[in-house]
């Protein structure tokens, strides 16, 4: 199978380098001339994951054009936020028959639409095109080719089950869905408690604080996602409670936690976002936030996580607020 994969960031790379390890013919685009005249020349990307060389059967391309043609799949990996205008660049060169895989998440905060809402109005796509890849997947690992296991998620039964053959291997395994909306959104919204772990972190609250921080949370993104249409067993899988162990886990390979880390520290958040890795739960959340309130949705942890982003509570104020909330029964929706 031939495979273009659109961004050359950590994760898009990361990809990249298993796709073609995996028996894939592959070409990532690149929007940074540097990465390209550096996989031309060295064999490496020198922005995201420099100490990775660049297996054969892999190619660098800054056009999209020639990134697109003749792919039997497309893999988008472009951050949420910047992905629109990317779709339509690659709209003449993608045609409709051909299945677009978005490895991305997050939620686009001007229009609060997922990815298989945003290909789909920029694309043209039938539905059945449109896959989900999500699940518990750090992109060095993935390079480092350490075992790691992700779900494929769309409507398309035969081109789905191609994918999954094409993508897995002794190092990769793909598992496939149909819910196409829970997948999305819990890879989004996860993204959102990551910031939390990570503020509680970086307060030293504790792992007692931790746990209750990813129980509660898995227990809110959970209740929107299945409101907003997904599947309540989705978020107790590899894309739901999977991906948000990983990210929420200790260590700088996440880069949201680090973030709320840093945001528990003091740190300003200017100064967290000024590096070249996108944290994609910060505009995350805002969305996420104002999709509970359009939705009549109660999302404490989401909220306050936003409360803290927009500079109107203090981190450390914030923890006793969601202490000091009325007291109720728990329930798992």
């Amino acid at each position: 199978m031939r495979i273009a994969v659109i961004g050359a960031g950590s994760w898009g790379t990361a990809l990249a380098i298993h796709f073609a390890r995996a028996g894939c013919g592959v070409e990532l685009w690149a929007r940074e001339a540097e990465i390209v005249e550096s996989a031309a020349k060295a064999r490496r990307n020198p922005l995201f994951l420099e100490d990775f060389e660049l297996p054969s059967g892999l190619a660098v391309t800054g056009d999209l054009g020639e990134a697109a043609a003749g792919a039997d799949a497309v893999v988008f990996v472009v951050p949420v936020q910047f992905a629109r205008a990317v779709l339509r660049e690659l709209r003449p060169h993608v045609p409709p028959v051909v299945p677009l895989v978005s490895a991305s998440k997050g939620i686009e905060v001007a229009s609060l639409a997922r990815m298989d809402e945003i290909v789909t109005a920029e694309l043209g796509l039938a539905p059945e095109r449109f896959v989900a890849l999500s699940g518990p997947s750090f992109a060095r690992e993935v390079a480092q080719g350490r075992p790691t296991a992700a779900v494929l998620a769309g409507k398309g039964g035969a081109p789905l089950a191609a994918l999954q053959r094409a993508f897995s291997n002794g190092a990769f395994r793909f598992y496939t869905a149909s819910d196409v909306v829970g997948v999305e959104l819990a890879g989004a919204l996860k993204n959102v408690v990551a910031i939390a772990a990570g503020i509680a972190a970086g307060l030293e609250l504790g792992q007692n604080a931790t746990a209750a921080l990813l129980t509660r949370g898995l227990h809110e993104i959970a209740r929107l996602g299945v409101r907003l249409g997904g599947r309540e067993e989705t978020f107790r899988g590899l894309a739901g409670m999977g991906d948000l162990v990983l990210t929420c886990s200790p260590g700088s390979l996440s880069r949201n936690r680090s973030a709320g880390e840093r945001l528990g520290r003091g740190e300003e958040l200017s100064d967290i976002l000024a590096g070249r890795e996108v944290a994609e739960g910060v505009p995350t959340t805002r969305a996420a936030a104002e999709l509970a309130r359009r939705n009549g949705v109660e999302m404490p942890v989401t909220s306050t996580v936003e409360a803290i982003l927009d500079g109107r509570i203090a981190p450390r104020a914030a923890v006793t607020a969601l202490m000091t909330r009325s007291l109720k029964e728990e329930s798992l929706l």
